[in-house]
């Protein structure tokens, strides 16, 4: 069995948002994907089989399965386009999260994806000693977003992440108006054994959202200000859909020497 690893939200290597992507002939035991995602040890490995017109994809971070996951999802669509399905313009995936369908849009990836319902809650002492700022403000969907007073405090937090996971949210995000995008963000996951996501699609469908409320567009151009960097296109589509784009490169090839049962 092969596996690509392919990093996501940038067009250069080393940057953006690494993930595995495995193609598969049919399913193996989640045992053995489980496994195979601690030993890769990335935010996400993607584990995709082909079931009759569309692919089934599962995503894995090194501790458990999600129900979504942006980057790995551009990653598979990447594989299955270039790789797989040459000629193919569009992909649909089967989730968790719903029949999923990624566009090829020139060298980006249009990926159609839920939105979430947002609703602010009270900032709390817990999430000032989590991130080691104050929030200005704090929205709770399906992660929690805390909206700071400006970028640099969210490019220079160095959140405590055991506060971390004593505080609501799948994943806990930071965001402020950016000065050069429309926002910047980080995305800490302790919650999934990860410290922080170098891009995160998945929050971005709430990050973009939240953000297309306050500056009153539809379009959002965010960039993710972890180590690593990252761009992210997003426009709300309406019907609680968003479209989240980005571009992928190949970083590697790999053959597979054990099997997986």
């Amino acid at each position: 069995m092969k596996q690509y690893i392919v990093d996501a939200f940038t067009n250069k290597p080393f940057s953006g948002n690494p993930a595995a992507v495995c193609v598969m002939d049919k399913w193996v035991s989640e045992d053995a994907m489980m496994k195979l995602a601690m030993e890769n040890n990335l935010s996400e490995t993607a584990f995709i089989v082909k079931e009759g017109k569309y692919y089934h994809l599962r995503w894995f971070t090194p501790v458990t399965e999600v129900e979504l996951c942006g980057h790995a999802t551009l990653a598979s669509a990447f594989v299955i386009m270039n790789y797989y399905e040459p000629d193919a313009d569009s992909v649909r995936f089967e989730t968790m999260s719903g029949m999923l369908t990624v566009t090829r849009d020139g060298s980006f990836y249009k990926m159609d994806f839920p939105t979430y319902p947002l609703r602010e809650i009270p900032v709390t002492d817990d999430m000032e000693k989590a991130f080691g700022v104050r929030p200005v403000k704090a929205v709770l969907g399906l992660d929690l977003i805390c909206v700071f007073e400006n970028e640099e405090q969210v490019r220079t937090m160095d959140p405590d992440q055991e506060m971390l996971k004593k505080v609501e949210g799948r994943i806990q995000n930071a965001t402020a108006r950016g000065t050069q995008t429309d926002c910047v963000s980080r995305s800490f996951c302790p919650k999934f054994g990860i410290a922080e996501d170098p891009v995160c699609g998945s929050a971005h469908c709430q990050i973009a959202d939240y953000w297309s409320e306050i500056l009153g567009k539809s379009v959002i151009n965010a960039y993710q200000a972890s180590k690593r960097g990252g761009h992210l296109k997003c426009e709300l589509l309406g019907s609680g859909r968003i479209a989240i784009s980005g571009e992928a490169v190949l970083v590697s090839v790999a053959e597979l020497a054990v099997e997986l049962k």
